[in-house]
């Protein structure tokens, strides 16, 4: 969800207007600009950036007088500053600044600090996040932001260098050290994790179970993953010529934390005589209606339609699906909802993306789906995601793998981690200018001719990944 707009340095007003996830969502930011050093009226906030808040913000204009305040999506608490003092909550009300009650301080502490944990992982994960690192310093040099790198191990360079394992269900060669500083970070970016040097190994720890127990560990239950076809990858795109005309523009919400990647049990065993594999397909109501939320939520701020995605003909656990996101509905009769099965959404996918805007769906389903809706883009080298829970940290990372036959030979696309950094920037610490500038960035150097291999188009210029990731943060 976007945040409301705002002018940056200006007086917000008024706490009317649409719901959040989490409590009321600003009115716009409207207001007088401020002038350096000039005191600010009694019960006042101000907005820090191009967004007074974003869903689930609550009661800013509840201020103690002469207070500034400021909120992002699950701020849980009031703005409890002290008199003459600015409080900022982002993510469960975790403070971000507090200053003395003055325009002029204020301009300073527009500026953010930020820590933000690196896993590499494995393939040309290292590759590709090295170029998000990049354009963020870029970022954080244009902006006056200040962004704290803090590299982990996960995935089969956690097993390499230390075998430890998550010691909680589903476990995963996800080091215990690398989940404490995911906790302690504003955001974690992630590359890509896997690989064949590591499919050999029991199927507790491998590589892949380290994603999935990060996730867990964090309490990430939302996956929002965007397709987009740009103008300037529209020869890439893989539809045919009209039907691209159309246009693809939608996000899938995939439920990341139950179904069958999670359900127990599972194993694989040995019954009269033959070898027998079972996993168990299994959601509860709540988690169900968590995720139908965010959908619904995020279509609010998109055409407002939503298509839930599930098999009930065939699946109990797809039955109660449908039962839990129709009730949720009654919530948002603003919002157009649509249910599809899974076989046919994937056909539609294909065969008319454009009446698409929000899918929601489930975990397994939404991994497939989304694939699907990226690779008819161009490339799944293009296509960012976010990971995100009830709270602080989100997880950034592009949604293709680690592709190990490229790793190490600078043939990898950067565009999907660097516009995954652009997400963190939006999502997690409502930075909405400097987001687009990194999507202007990335669509300028698209538009000036330059490609790596998975997207080359004739008469384009053909670049290595560093060399598209140094354009990238030219061009910012």
């Amino acid at each position: 969800p976007h945040p409301v707009q705002g002018r940056p340095g200006h007086l917000c007003e008024g706490t009317s207007g649409r719901q959040g996830l989490g409590g009321q969502l600003l009115a716009e930011g409207r207001g007088a600009p401020l002038e350096k050093g000039a005191p600010l009226p009694p019960k006042t906030f101000v907005s820090v950036d191009n967004g007074a808040g974003q869903d689930g913000d609550r009661a800013l204009s509840t201020c103690p007088p002469g207070g500034l305040g400021r909120a992002c999506r699950g701020g849980r608490t009031r703005a409890e500053a002290a008199e003459g003092a600015s409080f900022a909550a982002f993510w469960g009300a975790r403070t971000v600044f507090a200053h003395k009650r003055s325009a002029a301080a204020l301009h300073e502490d527009i500026k953010m600090k930020k820590t933000i944990c690196l896993l590499p992982g494995d393939g040309i994960g290292p590759e590709i996040v090295a170029q998000g690192v990049a354009v963020l310093e870029a970022v954080a040099k244009k902006f006056g932001h200040e962004f704290d790198f803090v590299p982990a191990l996960i995935g089969g360079a956690a097993i390499d260098a230390t075998g430890e394992t998550l010691p909680s269900a589903p476990g995963g060669p996800c080091p215990a050290a690398t989940v404490e500083a995911c906790q302690k970070a504003d955001a974690v970016y992630l590359g890509a994790v896997g690989g064949l040097k590591w499919d050999n190994i029991e199927p507790a720890r491998r590589p892949e179970k380290g994603l999935l127990g990060i996730r867990k560990a964090l309490g990430l239950f939302a996956n929002l993953r965007p397709a987009l076809l740009l103008p300037e990858l529209a020869g890439a795109c893989l539809l045919r010529s009209d039907i691209a005309a159309r246009g693809l523009d939608l996000i899938v919400v995939r439920e990341l934390t139950g179904d069958i990647y999670f359900g127990e049990p599972r194993a694989i065993e040995e019954r009269n005589g033959l070898r027998v594999g079972y996993n168990t397909m299994i959601y509860d109501e709540n988690e169900i209606r968590r995720i139908a939320k965010v959908a619904f939520e995020t279509a609010r701020q998109r055409r407002k339609k939503v298509c839930s995605v599930e098999k009930s003909n065939v699946l109990e656990t797809s039955r109660l699906w449908k039962a839990v996101v129709q009730e949720v509905h009654a919530d948002y009769p603003d919002v157009e909802l649509s249910h599809m099965y899974v076989d046919n959404a994937a056909m539609q996918l294909v065969r008319d993306p454009s009446q698409f805007d929000v899918i929601l769906t489930g975990n397994i389903f939404g991994d497939i789906l989304s694939d699907e809706a990226s690779v008819i883009t161009g490339s799944l080298g293009m296509l960012p995601s976010a990971s995100m829970g009830a709270q602080a940290p989100a997880l950034f990372e592009p949604i293709h793998g680690s592709a190990p036959d490229i790793a190490g030979q600078d043939k990898a696309n950067p565009l999907a981690t660097i516009l995954s950094a652009g997400m963190m920037l939006r999502l997690a610490f409502g930075l909405s200018e400097e987001a687009d500038a990194v999507e202007n960035a990335v669509r300028q150097t698209l538009r000036d001719g330059f490609r790596t291999g998975d997207i080359m188009e004739d008469g384009c210029i053909l670049v290595g990944c560093a060399e598209m990731g140094r354009l990238v943060a030219e061009r910012l």
